[in-house]
């Protein structure tokens, strides 16, 4: 993905300085919830000490909450969004894999999100960057709750690009001079640019990577601007490109440290210590700033993926495959997580309580003094008093969705149990090194200690006298847990497709491109707009 560089982003935030007056105080705080696509927990210098390419977030960790047992709802893309902005669990919410170019669907219209919620509550709400939960019909993000919408529909490697930056395998550039010109790459979307949206308009497609996150940064500053010019608090749902592939770096590309992925790294993390930076100009204190990741790293892309950390998931390394994003395993959903909102949450603080994604949605809803709605069941908890430094209690039990790697999408064959984390499938993803590991079902369950093997090395013996005093326990919260689901109000998404459905601003354009080859002007002219709104909604 393109993005600024740190200089690029500190001149982005001096031109824009006039716009940022500072608010009053409302008895509503405002929230950012900054989303990293496909970081690793060893991605951040605050987690892991080789990691030096992280100031900005190391500094957001030593002025607030560092959570080290955090983990992402699932490990990829739709459903981990989908849970978020839910605060339940794939099972109930129907995202059970990721939506495509063509998907009809998206995230159910009966499933409620936190926008929603929010704006009922009179919060401005924007989301900005990648949505991946639909954007045909109501299920694009106009019509979910957010009141602003800048972004691109799903992940940026899901459409060409004149500007495809680096990735593996690389991919071409969009073609410019009809199908003779076109290639076909395994992996590769060559077919249709890549669109950016803004509410319900394509207003560049193929986006221009190199500009894209600038470009987040500007429309997220402007949000926040209006939404305290309006005297109304605001909540930004802020879905980075970082660190997904492709990655976009100066060129040419560093020849040290950690090369192209560290240049990346560090473009994302100037971008958040800005985008912190905004928020206080704004009345330090009145906003909660929360930046947490998706899944784990990528790890199929070699030296374009992140760092693990300790969590390398070594049992099944020694079995093939990867360990990582789509997996069960730790190095797949376990993810940085820090909360920044000065004079309410402690600084320099680590807390090692069991928490997740799912959590975002209920404690928010809670801290803007409104209810849940009602007639479901949420897999999230109020965290508030976690936050908060009043406790250290978080879940006693999380559940971890298959998402891609071994048995059903979506199906629940992962537990976590105090220490204890209980295995009734396994599997590796493709790895660097094109192995997978294949499924694996378990009955009794392996468990792992991971307060003395994080590396989820050694299964505990099934005769040991740890395993059979642990296995009760787990074997019934498994049973209560698929019971609740069972009898929950339960969503199913709608995982069609056609091509119709397919975002494209000009279909007599090769690639679907806004204007012809050459052409400078940035946004549609008016006969374009309608027949994107049109070939998109």
């Amino acid at each position: 993905m393109g993005t600024p560089s740190p200089r690029a982003v500190l001149v982005l935030a001096a031109a824009l300085a006039g716009l940022l007056a500072p608010r009053a105080a409302y008895g509503q705080p405002n929230f950012i919830v900054i989303l990293a696509d496909d970081v690793g927990w060893g991605d951040l210098g605050a987690n892991w000490a080789e990691t030096k390419e992280t100031p900005h977030l190391d500094e957001l960790a030593a002025e607030g909450t560092r959570f080290v047992d955090f983990h992402s709802a699932a490990s990829t893309c739709s459903p981990s969004r989908a849970s978020l902005l839910t605060g339940r669990l794939s099972a109930r919410n129907g995202v059970t894999h990721n939506f495509a170019v063509t998907s009809v669907g998206g995230l159910p219209l009966n499933e409620t999100t936190l926008a929603e919620v929010l704006r009922e509550a009179g919060y401005s709400t924007g989301a900005i960057g990648k949505w991946h939960l639909g954007h045909h019909g109501h299920h694009h993000p106009s019509f979910r709750g957010f009141d602003y919408y800048f972004g691109i529909p799903y992940s940026h490697d899901m459409g060409c690009t004149d500007t495809p930056g680096y990735n593996l395998p690389p991919c071409p550039p969009c073609p410019r001079h009809g199908a003779a010109a076109r290639i076909a790459r395994k992996d590769c979307y060559t077919e249709v640019a890549l669109p950016l949206f803004e509410n319900i308009t394509i207003v560049q497609q193929p986006v221009n990577l190199s500009s894209l996150a600038a470009r987040y940064a500007e429309e997220a500053a402007r949000f926040i601007q209006r939404a305290s010019d309006s005297g109304r608090p605001f909540f930004l749902y802020l879905a980075l490109a970082h660190m997904h592939v492709p990655l976009g770096v100066p060129s040419p590309p560093p020849a040290s440290g950690r090369g192209i992925y560290g240049a990346a790294l560090s473009e994302m993390d100037a971008l958040v210590g800005w985008i912190k930076r905004v928020a206080d100009s704004h009345g330090k204190g009145n906003t909660l700033l929360w930046f947490t990741g998706d899944n784990g790293p990528w790890a199929q892309k070699c030296e374009l993926a992140g760092r693990l950390g300790p969590f390398v998931g070594a049992w099944q390394r020694q079995r093939g495959g990867s360990s990582a994003k789509q997996t069960t395993w730790e190095g797949g959903h376990r993810v940085p997580a820090l909360v920044y909102w000065p004079g309410r949450i402690p600084a320099k603080r680590t807390s090692r309580a069991l928490l997740s994604t799912l959590d975002i949605f209920p404690t928010l809803v809670a801290l803007a003094g409104v209810a849940l709605p009602p007639n479901r069941r949420f897999d999230g908890l109020d965290v508030s008093p976690v936050l908060f430094g009043w406790s250290d209690m978080g879940h006693k039990v999380l559940l971890h969705p298959n998402s891609g790697a071994a048995g059903k999408d979506g199906e629940i064959e992962t537990l976590r149990l105090a220490q204890y984390k209980a295995f009734y499938t396994t599997g590796g993803a493709m790895a660097c090194d094109g192995s997978i590991g294949p499924a694996e079902h378990h009955q009794p369950p392996l468990i792992f200690n991971l307060d003395r093997d994080i590396q989820e090395q050694e299964p505990l013996d099934l005769a040991s006298r740890e395993y059979q005093a642990a296995l009760p326990a787990i074997s019934r919260a498994y049973a209560q847990a698929l019971e609740d689901i069972a009898t929950d109000n339960v969503s199913v998404a709608d995982y069609s497709k056609d091509p119709a459905a397919t975002p494209c601003c000009n279909a007599q354009h090769v690639a679907c491109r806004c204007q012809a080859p050459g052409s400078h002007a940035a946004v549609l002219d008016r006969r374009t707009e309608r027949r994107a709104t049109r070939l998109c909604l």
